[in-house]
């Protein structure tokens, strides 16, 4: 990744715009869209990745489709000053948790923990509460998605080709 600041204008900020919409869209339909060729848009999307503007691409899947039909939010009291480094080292052997962030106020970390059934949630949460510098744990477990195409719902759209655009 190159470490020298990289210029974004409006036509990067569109192009960026129209990828996250759909990560899918050709650089054809994007640059018709703001007036450049393709392989403009691609030297631009090509720029904007080496700098780290655009750190990737990926697809999200619906949660439920693979079996993980139970949903909470930990959170997570460490004794005395846990560094983050150590909670990231914890954190990144559960496949469970979908996302993980230190926090302000009581807390000292927030997790995004997905699992099979309340069964499967009850068993990751005594893995997390057995690692030694946690004092205590928070659940509070999700219901329903009042965003249901946020996201972190898992939601699913359909591409203007028809076709599946898992996101």
């Amino acid at each position: 990744m190159n470490s020298r600041p990289a210029s974004f204008d409006e036509l990067d900020r569109k192009i960026v715009t129209a990828l996250m919409a759909n990560a899918r869209t050709s650089f054809a339909e994007i640059g018709a869209a703001i007036g450049l060729s393709s392989t403009a848009v691609k030297r631009r999307v090509d720029r904007l990745r080496e700098s780290g503007i655009i750190t990737g691409f990926t697809a999200t899947v619906r949660p439920s489709a693979l079996g993980w039909r139970t949903e909470a939010y930990v959170e997570v009291y460490c004794e005395g000053a846990a560094p983050p480094r150590r909670l990231a080292e914890v954190v990144r052997g559960y496949p469970e948790i979908a996302a993980a962030m230190t926090v302000t106020g009581g807390a000292d970390a927030l997790l995004h923990v997905r699992a099979r059934d309340v069964e499967h949630f009850e068993e990751v949460l005594e893995r997390i509460r057995a690692e030694p510098f946690i004092r205590k744990t928070i659940s509070v477990m999700v219901l329903s998605h009042l965003l249901p195409d946020s996201p972190e719902a898992g939601a699913s759209q359909l591409a203007p080709d028809g076709a599946t655009d898992v996101r």
